[in-house]
């Protein structure tokens, strides 16, 4: 046998910036610039999710406007191309050949770029395409929710579903950058801007407790979503995401396990169920819900700590319970496939992420199911209901 190790260095950036798509603003021009070299000029190919050009209708006017300023640099090869958002495009495979489609007519290589503009489904749906196409082509992300921005948008994992099941086919890779327009979030409907906040709240669970601290001093203007505590979180959110996934020596998830998906097996199922009427920032503010519930019920976490901990997910607004999940299957809820299904996405031994205390966590291979069905009832009886419609 011959055997060789492989080492490979990544560049993983991202940009933060206001009003990217200003001539004035060099953000995206000097990342591709600073790429293809001193005088060079790259093509581009623009992928926009329907849903947000329809909420800014100026974005088309100032995305050609801003190309043809730069024109020295970037050649944008057609108008962008608008394509559907929201979770259902990750169910709609022919929008991946229609990727594909695009970047063969326009003869885009490695040497080229997309750059896609949307939320997290979205980005997810534009990214595996571009993961796939000829090996891989250089993609910028261009995030637009607070959800994308602080979490999914600065991971280097991209797919979209298929057997009904999230994520099943996909892959890893790690972006050419991440642009992070604040803009963005101004038009964004309130529950979609609430959403990120609470990977915000995960992330400083399981490492960062002064960050922990931050959120519960402004609750309440998280609650209201004011423009400068909202910023600074999705910031710090983003850092620590980016933070883990550099130093977790594990950043393509070939162990078991998922640190920075704590409280998402609840979340995955929970969304499968309600046929994602519940976003995913609310499935996820449950499933965390649940898990610190069942940290107390195994006696790992305080209930004062596990009481503080829920009273600032349902400050910032979030609920903790949702009648979803008291569907059942044989006499159990059906969440509790979720495991399995958690388990079987990863492979390997069940592990799951909770939380002994503010900003650290451990990781658990086996689920006392007669203390998660006392969780998933205690939090039924003391949570506040989502509402859906």
């Amino acid at each position: 046998m011959i055997q060789k190790p492989i080492s490979i260095t990544f560049d993983h950036r991202v940009a933060f910036t206001h009003e990217a798509f200003a001539t004035s603003n060099h953000t995206l021009r000097d990342l591709i610039a600073d790429a293809a070299g001193l005088g060079k000029k790259s093509k581009v190919l623009v992928l926009l999710d329907a849903g947000v050009a329809s909420t800014n209708p100026k974005l088309l006017h100032d995305i050609q406007s801003y190309f043809g300023s730069h024109d020295d640099t970037l050649d944008l090869v057609a108008e962008p191309l608008l394509l559907p958002g929201g979770e259902s495009c990750k169910n709609d495979w022919p929008l991946v050949e229609k990727i594909w489609q695009a970047v063969e007519f326009h003869k885009i290589c490695r040497h080229s770029f997309v750059v896609a503009i949307g939320g997290g489904a979205f980005i997810d749906l534009a990214g595996f395409a571009a993961a796939t196409a000829h090996r891989g082509v250089r993609l910028i992300r261009m995030p637009t929710t607070t959800l994308c921005q602080g979490d999914g948008g600065v991971g280097v994992k991209t797919a979209v579903n298929y057997f009904n099941k999230k994520n099943w086919v996909g892959t890893f890779t790690v972006p050419f950058a991440i642009v992070n327009d604040l803009t963005f979030l101004r038009s964004l409907p309130e529950r979609a801007c609430r959403d990120g906040i609470i990977e915000a709240i995960k992330v400083a669970l399981i490492r960062d407790a002064e960050f922990f601290y931050y959120l519960e001093e402004h609750a309440y203007q998280l609650r209201d979503l004011e423009t400068k505590p909202l910023e600074n979180t999705i910031r710090r959110s983003a850092e620590n995401h980016m933070e883990h996934i550099a130093t977790s020596g594990d950043p393509f998830e070939y162990g078991s396990a998922r640190p920075l998906d704590f409280g998402h097996w609840v979340a995955h199922k929970l969304e499968t169920i309600s046929d994602f009427a519940v976003t995913h920032g609310e499935a996820v503010a449950i499933g965390m819900a649940i898990d610190i519930e069942y940290s107390v019920q195994i006696g790992l976490l305080a209930r004062e700590t596990a009481d503080q901990i829920l009273e600032l997910i349902e400050t910032v607004g979030f609920a903790t319970w949702s009648p979803f999940l008291e569907e059942e299957d044989h006499g159990k809820p059906v969440v509790l496939a979720g495991l399995e299904e958690f388990r079987e996405h990863l492979g390997g031994e069940l592990t799951i992420t909770l939380v002994p205390k503010i900003g650290t966590k451990v990781e658990v291979h086996e689920i006392d199911e007669a203390k998660m069905l006392v969780a998933l009832n205690t939090v039924k009886k003391r949570g506040k209901v989502l509402a859906i419609g």
